[in-house]
């Protein structure tokens, strides 16, 4: 059985060796991924695909450098997250608070668990109201902390992965993911302590 990550680095030698085909199997791998997390970071999709677009590059750019240390996924974000944050700097702006939501994003979080399988309007008002809190509350929250919370509750990493693509140490990455949740926890409060029909 090969691993997903020793399969990543059969593609990254064959595209050292001159197969162009071999990294679009990895852009195909990752772009949807890579595209979530970066949409987090910079709100604009059309940006962010840009921002994509650019982190691709770099990562062809680069790939005589990547040593195998690390997964290639854990690399390539890590690519994204610096190409992200730098082009958020030479816009001269942060990053704005985005109001769009997603009902499903709410089920990552623990608190809309218990919603999901409740399907009158009013419960589905709420999980949106709930999906919109968690989704504004995220936007808001600085870039190394949202990023954290991202790769944790949305990308699915564990803490030892997380600290590799934001090359910070472990107590870092948990430190920023419990201070994410408390802020997003605090924003969802007087919506979890409303009553269902006095939400809207």
């Amino acid at each position: 059985m090969t691993t997903e990550r020793e399969c990543d680095q059969l593609l990254v030698e064959r595209v050292r060796d001159g197969d162009k085909q071999a990294f679009d199997l990895l852009v195909a791998k990752y772009q949807r991924r890579l595209m979530r997390l970066l949409s987090r970071i910079v709100h604009d999709p059309t940006e962010a695909e840009d921002v994509v677009q650019e982190t691709f590059i770099k990562a062809y750019r680069a790939l005589r450098h990547f040593r195998g240390d690390s997964a290639f996924y854990t690399w390539l974000y890590r690519i994204g997250i610096n190409t992200a944050k730098n082009f958020l700097a030479t816009q001269g702006r942060r990053t704005p608070t985005s109001t769009d939501a997603d009902a499903e994003q709410a089920e990552s979080f623990n608190d809309g668990e218990h919603l999901r399988d409740i399907n009158t309007p009013e419960s589905m008002l709420a999980s949106k109201q709930i999906a919109q809190t968690v989704n504004a509350a995220m936007d808001a929250l600085p870039v190394d902390l949202r990023t954290a919370i991202a790769l944790r509750e949305i990308e699915g990493l564990s803490y030892e992965e997380i600290s590799d693509i934001m090359a910070c140490p472990i107590g870092t990455v948990r430190s920023r993911i419990f201070r994410a949740r408390e802020v997003i926890a605090e924003k969802l409060k007087p919506l979890l302590d409303m009553p269902v029909d006095k939400r809207w």
